[in-house]
């Protein structure tokens, strides 16, 4: 079944992309950080307008490393995170060597648990891609990976894209494509069995984080994507 996720900073953008037909909303703050954990009462008053499934951020700085003081405040406020209506997380680490941080990884995916979570585009940083997607993988509680195929985007990376979802067992039931994804993406990836789609800036009038989520530009990529994984 296709899945679209919307990034929502705020109510507003969790109106608009509810309106337009998005299936789940990555829940951020601070996009100039290119992602951070959000305010606790801003999940709480997003919970409040949609009943859409929220993947919050765990992420406290705009690298993709982690501190040992700040893995501790990211495992404490993911509980307040659950209390305030976060049914999934998104987050994920590299350590000094930009291998997957296993260690980070691991206490965190025990604190969110049952809950599912996403490894988010760290995997495209890693020292070695591909083996740091098999490595994810085999995570626990992990049900999808961000992947735009390359640390520079989907349109470098749509062709490593395809093969990852090519690949045996569950890869493209776990590929969530995002990260510069185009709409000239959709069917080329879909056609290789992606069925997951991840927006940001493309569900934003001019492509800018500073204009809210239009509801209309939600609804012709829910559009594009059910057409494309039709089958």
């Amino acid at each position: 079944m296709a899945l679209l996720e919307v990034i929502a900073l705020d109510v507003a953008d969790a109106r608009a992309a509810g309106d337009g037909g998005a299936d789940r909303l990555a829940v951020i703050a601070d996009m100039a950080a290119d992602g951070l954990t959000p305010d606790p009462v801003v999940v709480a008053r997003i919970r409040q307008v949609t009943s859409l499934p929220l993947r919050v951020m765990l992420r406290a700085n705009a690298g993709f490393r982690t501190t040992a003081p700040e893995l501790d405040r990211l495992r404490r406020v993911a509980d307040t995170l659950k209390d305030a209506g976060a049914d999934g997380f998104v987050f994920g680490f590299l350590d000094s060597l930009e291998h997957v941080d296993m260690g980070a990884v691991g206490k965190l995916a025990e604190v969110v648990a049952p809950l599912p979570w996403t490894f988010h585009r760290a995997v495209d940083h890693a020292a070695n891609p591909a083996f740091a997607w098999r490595t994810v993988k085999e995570l626990p509680g992990v049900d999808a990976i961000l992947t735009a195929g390359s640390a520079r985007g989907v349109d470098s990376g749509v062709d490593v894209l395809v093969r990852r979802a090519a690949e045996a067992g569950d890869s493209a039931r776990l590929l969530m494509a995002g990260g510069g994804l185009r709409r000239k993406h959709v069917a080329l990836l879909a056609a290789a069995g992606v069925g997951s789609f991840h927006i940001g800036c493309a569900a934003r009038p001019e492509g800018a984080w500073e204009t809210p989520v239009s509801a209309r530009l939600v609804r012709e990529w829910r559009t594009l994507v059910a057409a494309a994984t039709r089958h």
